[in-house]
């Protein structure tokens, strides 16, 4: 699964540091996660560092773009130049 920003983000860039595979990038009102490269940090952490942090909890799994665990994992390993 991909994570989703909602439109519920103020914005504040909390989130787009924290992301291993900079995914996320500020948008004009709110931040935005790439899907293609958001594995919610399989690879990196035990759980998405952008929810750890989100101030508002605005991130939410993507429901067009729901992957398991084993296509988290060769996301990450593709992204990182294993595959």
């Amino acid at each position: 699964m991909a994570l989703l920003i909602t439109d519920a983000c103020i914005n504040c860039d909390e989130c787009e540091p924290e992301c291993p595979n900079e995914a996320i990038t500020e948008g004009e009102e709110t931040c935005q996660i790439n899907p293609d490269k958001c594995t919610e940090c399989v690879g990196h952490y035990g759980t998405p560092q952008c929810i750890e942090i989100c101030p508002v909890d605005c991130i939410i799994v993507n429901p067009l773009r729901v992957e398991g665990p084993d296509a988290l994992m060769a996301k990450y390993r593709v992204l990182m130049g294993m595959e």
